[in-house]
């Protein structure tokens, strides 16, 4: 990842967090509790959010984004670790984690299905998982567009890709999604699932 992206991600997603960005997230983070791993924690902007977890393990695997967080990890109610880990091959023994959150990161993850098959072996029987993830729009109109946009989108914005199935790909990975809910017409959805085994 080029050392610009961290630079400018804060500066970019700005206008999204200060609105409906900001009450997803707060409503997201603040249902994980017990011990928390969240996926691709970039520049930390969940870490405030963290009320009623026991211990947080955030993982990242660019170390750019770890240190811009540094910031937000002082402003922290709760205790969290920031490891450098990918998520298709999490450092953890089965069945470790309560609560597994990850927002805006699985565009960007090279291989989704193997994320999310080694999130599902670190979580507990019934643990919550919970999304919030930019997707491929059901919109025919929309979602070509998505498809036209997405190869010169991903080389600009460091592998991230704007026509994931992201839903889809959760369900199809044995997760139990209990709730959808979208934003930006559909662009934007907050997902919440249980790890059933």
């Amino acid at each position: 990842m080029g050392s610009w992206f961290p630079q400018l991600y804060d500066l970019a997603m700005r206008p999204l967090e200060a609105t409906r960005f900001k009450k997803i997230r707060t409503e997201l983070v603040r249902e994980a509790g017990g011990n928390v791993l969240e996926i691709g924690s970039g520049t930390g902007v969940n870490f405030p959010y963290y009320r009623f977890a026991t211990q947080v393990t955030a993982i990242e695997p660019n170390p750019l984004m770890s240190e811009r967080g540094k910031r937000r990890l002082e402003q922290a109610n709760v205790p969290i670790d920031v490891l450098e880990a990918s998520a298709e091959s999490l450092p953890f023994v089965d069945d470790t984690f309560d609560t597994v959150i990850a927002t805006l990161v699985f565009c960007t993850i090279p291989n989704p299905s193997k994320a999310l098959e080694e999130i599902r072996r670190v979580s507990k029987p019934g643990a919550k998982i919970m999304f919030f993830e930019h997707v491929r729009m059901k919109q025919p109109v929309f979602g070509k567009t998505q498809d036209i946009l997405n190869p010169l989108w991903t080389k600009i914005c460091d592998g991230c890709h704007l026509n994931r199935d992201t839903l889809s790909m959760i369900e199809l990975a044995g997760i139990e999604v209990t709730h959808v809910e979208s934003l930006y017409q559909k662009l934007f959805l907050s997902i919440k699932g249980l790890n059933i085994k």
